[in-house]
Parts: C-alpha cells; sequence; structure tokens
C-alpha cells in the first residue's frame, strides 16, 4: 500500500526502493540495541546524509537535492514502516530545516543547512515547556536582548533529538507583551555556555528516539542568531506547523499500515480450535474494517500532500489529517494486537511495539483536543 499510490510517479518508486533497503541494511539490525541505549548511534546521522536521506527539500546550493514534499513523506514513511531506529529524521529534516530556509539569513543557511543535510549537525526546536504542553502562547523561557546579543534563560522539556542536537531553534519571549505577541526564535548552538542537556527521558514507547529535557542558564548568542524577525515567532510557529502535522500523519499510516500487515500474515498462520484465525468471521470482519480505513486514511493525506505541493493545505486540513490518522493508528494498533491475543501482549512479538509507540501520535505537534479546538473554530 505504501507504494502503490497516484501520488508517487516511477522515479518516486525507485526512490522508495533504495530506502527501503537502506533502513533495512543499516538500521533494522541495530534497532534492538538503539532501543536498550535510549538513542541511535551518532554514526547513523552520517549514513543518513551520506544516502541524502536528510534535508532532500533543500536546494542544492544547501546541501539537499531541491526535492518536493513527497520524498520526505517516502523517508518517513519506510523508516515507520520498518521499524528503521528512532533518528528524529522528521524533526530533522520537514521541520527544523524549513524554518533555517525560510526565516534564515542567506549567512545561517550557508552555516548550517549544508552541515544538516550531510548529518554533520543534528537538529533540534525546543518549544514545549513544563507546564504549558500544547499551549505554546504561555511559554516563559526569555531571550533578553543584552548589549550586542541576547541572554536566553529557561527550560524546554520532550525535545526530539534532544541529546544528539548540535543546535536547537529556541521559542523565546522577546517582548512583556502576553499571549502570541512577543515571541521569537533564536538558535542556540550547544556548545555554548549556560547550555546544558538535562536526562535522556524514560518514556512508555519510542525507545530508541532520543528525548530530552533542555535548561539555558544566561546563555549568550550574537544578535544574529535570532531567526527571521524579532517578535514574529508565533507566525512563523503557525506558517510551519501544518507540514509537521502532515508529517505526523504519514508516520501514523504507515505504522498503521505495518501493523496491519504483520497481523494480516500472522491470522492467516495462527491456528485455534484447529483452523486458522483468519477464517473465523469475527477475524475477517475485523480485517476488513482496518483495510478499509486504511484505504481512506491514505487517500486522504494523499490528497493533504497534493495540496500541500501546490502551497493550498492550511492549518484545518492540517489538523484534520493529524487528528484522523493518529487515532486511526491507535485503533488498528489496538485491534492489532487483539487478534494476536496473549502473544500480542509479548515483547518478542512486533505488534506489542506498534501499540506503545503509536500513543504519543495523538499528544506530539498539538495533542487530539487541540486538533479538534483548531477544526471547531473554522465551522
Amino acid at each position: 500500500m505504501l507504494a502503490r499510490r497516484t501520488v508517487y510517479d516511477e522515479e518516486h518508486h525507485i526512490f522508495r526502493d533504495s530506502v527501503t533497503k537502506f533502513f533495512q541494511a543499516e538500521a533494522a539490525p541495530y534497532t534492538e540495541a538503539w532501543t536498550k541505549a535510549g538513542m541511535v548511534d551518532r554514526d547513523f546521522w552520517y549514513k543518513l546524509g551520506d544516502n541524502g536521506l536528510l534535508c532532500p527539500q533543500m536546494p542544492e546550493e544547501y546541501g539537499g537535492i531541491a526535492s518536493d514534499y513527497r520524498v520526505n513523506c517516502i523517508i518517513n514513511e519506510e523508516q515507520t514502516y520498518n521499524r528503521a531506529g528512532g533518528a528524529g529524521i522528521a524533526v530533522h529534516s520537514d521541520i527544523v530545516a524549513p524554518y533555517i530556509l525560510h526565516y534564515g539569513t542567506e549567512e545561517q543557511k550557508k552555516r548550517i543547512l549544508p552541515k544538516m543535510a550531510s548529518g554533520e549537525m543534528v537538529g533540534a526546536i525546543a518549544m514545549t515547556e513544563p507546564g504549558t504542553g500544547s499551549d505554546l502562547q504561555s511559554i516563559r523561557t526569555t531571550a533578553k536582548a543584552d548589549g550586542d546579543g541576547y541572554i536566553v534563560n529557561g527550560a524546554k522539556t520532550f525535545i526530539t533529538n534532544g541529546q544528539h542536537c548540535d543546535f536547537v531553534i529556541v521559542v523565546c519571549k522577546t517582548s512583556e507583551e502576553g499571549g502570541a505577541k512577543g515571541s521569537s526564535l533564536v538558535i542556540v548552538e550547544t556548545e555554548r555556555g549556560g547550555f546544558r542537556r538535562g536526562r535522556n527521558l524514560d518514556k512508555i514507547g519510542l525507545h530508541s528516539s532520543d528525548t530530552s529535557e533542555l535548561f539555558f542558564d544566561e546563555v549568550r548568542v550574537p544578535k544574529e542568531n535570532l531567526l527571521g524577525a524579532k517578535n514574529a515567532g508565533f507566525m512563523y510557529l503557525m506558517r510551519e506547523l501544518p507540514q509537521e502535522r502532515l508529517s505526523i500523519g504519514f508516520i501514523a499510516m504507515a505504522g498503521a499500515q505495518r501493523a496491519f500487515d504483520i497481523t494480516n500474515a500472522y491470522v492467516k498462520d495462527r491456528k485455534a480450535f484447529g483452523k486458522p484465525i483468519a477464517s473465523f468471521q469475527n477475524t475477517r470482519f475485523k480485517l476488513a474494517e482496518m483495510a478499509t480505513e486504511l484505504s481512506v486514511g491514505w487517500a486522504y493525506v494523499d490528497q493533504c500532500l497534493t495540496q500541500h505541493i501546490d502551497g493550498e493545505l492550511d492549518a484545518v486540513g492540517a489538523a484534520k489529517a493529524k487528528l484522523w490518522t493518529s487515532e486511526l493508528q491507535g485503533r488498528i494498533s489496538d485491534t492489532c494486537l487483539q487478534l494476536h491475543g496473549g502473544y500480542g501482549f509479548m515483547s518478542e512479538y512486533e505488534i506489542g511495539h506498534h501499540y506503545i509507540d503509536s500513543r504519543v501520535q495523538r499528544i506530539y505537534g498539538g495533542t487530539s483536543e487541540i486538533m479538534k479546538e483548531l477544526i471547531g473554530r473554522s465551522l
């Protein structure tokens, strides 16, 4: 199902084959070790860069291949479908890099983007703070002007790539104005004094993806590290969130598809009362329901993908995609685990990992409740 969609052409199919082979060879064999370690090996980022799998949307002058967003989606789909490690590729390529490209100065682009494409620099974005959750208007981290620079103070949490990152785009308050006003984006390199990584957070799922607390204690950065215009940060966030949420949608669909595919194979092999589980009407009906939901889900995200490439996907459309696909992934993972019976609860069976890993999809990138609120306001 991942490859048989009209949104992709023959060149995309060829690219997908190479991406699949890469993840199966360079990531899947190490997933168990990375899961125990709580993060992927740093060398994996260099391998991604060497194979052109980082920041493909970027223009060639900045190290990318100037592709459209479909290539990003293929990478996200295949990494998820093949359970190929927990490197935060989507955060790095689909979220952080576009902020630099769209709002950065020429100096910032030339300094950062080629190294992101090669894997030499890993990027992160720090929005969420302890106590704020999805409420980006209530952030407390500040960047106060001081001479020829800014002094950054605050704390962030749930930051993907937090242990590996070489720089962070930090959402800060640069004005006393409340709400959405007065927020800015500031680039903080992790070698600067006063920056500190907290612990690699102990999550219930996505164990090979490093997720961290980050602390900023009187971190001085030059004014040239301001990304875009001062006090325009919230506006930039709203512009870029549709692609972030669409990325989550494709990851959710690939995860749901994988859960379905391994379960469809399992029930045909597993026997109960002398015959395959797949022969029972309840199993057939459950499979039929899931197959139909998957077809509908793929059709919608592919429609959103086409709109996004054409510059027509708005915040509401992306919220619908994120809401529907993340909830769908949760339902399908749960149903598939049930069809595995007691073995679904055993760690050595893949379905259990899909069940656990899928849960966060309804939380990060804006909770399902926030998505409903955004959609509801538009009606």
